[in-house]
């Protein structure tokens, strides 16, 4: 049963200021959980060109984390063969992730995002047909609300408690009851998670599983996004991608693996229309 679910993720900052923001945060978090044994690694990043998107930035990367894996998991074959290969394309405001595992080859997970200069009150961002609409679960997440579930802790990013939380630079925060409702500047990411996983006796627990650890990253990861604003705001977008090409060395050698052909940035384009077909081929 392929389930369909709609994160919608209200952030206290404006659409430019997120493009920054999000960019900065996925970068430090990598970098903190990247050692010797696991982490992400980062195969590779080139401009692409969409029919659909447009234009953008085409990302590869291979996420190492088997000891972040649930234990039930692990029974069906050794950590080391649930690597997970992430591939994005990104044309800011809009971008597709396509996540596999080599180990569940007959599953796929797609995750759209639309950004929008809203509170969350787009009732469908995507252009959903009726019948994804009927299909659809809607969740608000509200960033300055605090997780315990499994996933929160394996990603045990820093703890920090927005409710008491107050930018130095941008005066914004605290997020006290009803700041959705209020604030300015502010943006929504909506993110539509497509998790679909056919194997007889194990997809349904797998789907919640996956899904589950998404909504768990997905509040980590923008949770920091406004704790790190100090950090970040005021930086330009060419400073951005510096630090990316930056960290893409850093990341390589803290794994201590070189770089895989097809990393250069005169590689071959994968399109989107191409990953579209393989991800129907498995469905």
């Amino acid at each position: 049963m392929v389930q369909i679910k709609e994160f919608r993720i209200v952030m206290p900052m404006s659409m430019e200021e997120y493009e920054l923001g999000l960019s900065y945060t996925i970068m430090k978090m990598e970098q903190q959980n990247t050692n010797s044994k696991e982490g992400v690694e980062v195969l590779q990043q080139v401009p692409f060109e969409d029919e659909k998107l447009g234009k953008g930035q085409f990302t590869s990367k291979d996420y190492h984390l088997q000891s972040k894996i649930p234990s039930w998991m692990k029974g069906f074959a050794p950590a080391s063969a649930l690597t997970v290969h992430e591939e994005s394309w990104c044309a800011y405001p809009n971008s597709r992730t396509v996540i596999k595992c080599p180990l569940f080859s007959k599953c796929s997970l797609t995750i759209d995002t639309v950004i929008r200069p809203d509170n969350g009150c787009s009732e469908n961002a995507h252009n959903l047909t009726s019948e994804q609409l009927a299909a659809r679960e809607v969740e608000i997440i509200d960033i300055a609300s605090q997780s315990r579930d499994y996933w929160s802790k394996v990603i045990s990013a820093p703890n920090v408690d927005l409710t008491a939380f107050k930018s130095q630079r941008t005066s914004r925060g605290p997020l006290l009851k009803g700041w959705m409702d209020s604030c300015c500047p502010v943006m929504t990411t909506y993110k539509l998670v497509i998790m679909d996983a056919p194997i007889w006796g194990l997809g349904e627990r797998l789907e919640d599983c996956i899904i589950a650890g998404e909504r768990a990253l997905f509040l980590a990861c923008h949770r920091l996004c406004f704790a790190w604003i100090d950090e970040w705001y005021g930086m330009t977008l060419d400073q951005i991608r510096e630090m990316e090409r930056q960290t893409d060395l850093l990341l390589k050698k803290t794994l201590k693996k070189p770089a895989k052909a097809g990393s250069k940035i005169d590689s071959k384009r994968k399109t989107l229309k191409e990953e579209i077909v393989a991800v129907g081929s498995c469905t």
